[in-house]
């Protein structure tokens, strides 16, 4: 079963900088592309580093206190205070980038950016050069298909070519990306997986299974998990 990938939601056409794009240079893109960061590329399109609005604006936070510094300075402040005098991006840039892979799945993708509180992701090709910059509004896409794209996706899919489910033993109804099965199958671990795998289709929001079973195989195999075997 296919499940919706990073490369199907990014922006491939992104706005970069080189290492050494002036200060006034990388302001521009940003305005200009309306983005509030871009990536900083080698000549090979291999990803740098990022330079965001927070970067550049250590520069207007500091304005008229260039040389200000304390005795005991922290690390955070220190990397402010070297920013704000910076001149390109290279010294700009925050280094090394988070990245996430192209066929990375959407939900590793916003746990990683969950994880490292970020807003946007560059994304890398095979090669590790840059093909694609993915944000957290694009992950969010996948919860604009149709309920008929889901449902379809349900039968066809999940329901037909994974579990090998005859027509006409369980109906599938969505409504607002909310899946609801019901009908009957020979047994619960079938029941069960189908339930797991609607649940990963590209914009389901939520599950309702009332799918029925006639024998309940995991009881079977948790009792002897060595010798039990499916029923047919």
């Amino acid at each position: 079963m296919r499940t919706w990938q990073v490369a199907d939601v990014m922006t491939r056409d992104v706005a970069t900088v080189g290492e050494d794009t002036p200060y006034r240079d990388v302001v521009d893109v940003l305005v200009r592309e309306r983005v509030s960061g871009v990536p900083v590329v080698d000549s090979f399109h291999r990803v740098l580093g990022v330079v965001s609005e927070a970067d550049l604006l250590h520069k207007v936070e500091r304005s008229g206190h260039p040389d200000e510094r304390r005795v005991f300075e922290g690390r955070r402040r220190r990397a402010a205070r070297e920013k704000a005098g910076a001149l390109v991006a290279r010294d700009l840039m925050t280094a090394p980038a988070v990245t996430t892979h192209e066929r990375a799945s959407l939900a590793a993708t916003a746990r990683l950016m969950d994880r490292e509180a970020v807003k946007r992701l560059p994304v890398l090709d095979d090669l590790g050069r840059l093909a694609g910059i993915v944000t957290r509004g694009d992950l969010l896409r996948v919860h604009l298909r149709t309920d008929a794209e889901i449902r379809e996706d349900v039968v066809h899919e999940v329901l037909r070519r994974v579990l090998s489910v005859r027509d006409g033993l369980v109906t599938v109804q969505v409504r607002g990306g909310e899946v609801t099965m019901d009908g009957r199958l020979d047994r619960r671990s079938a029941v069960d997986l189908a339930g797991r795998l609607a649940g990963q289709v590209a914009g389901v929001v939520a599950v309702h299974n009332a799918v029925g079973y006639d024998v309940d195989d995991t009881t079977l195999m948790e009792l002897d998990p060595v010798h039990a075997t499916p029923i047919a």
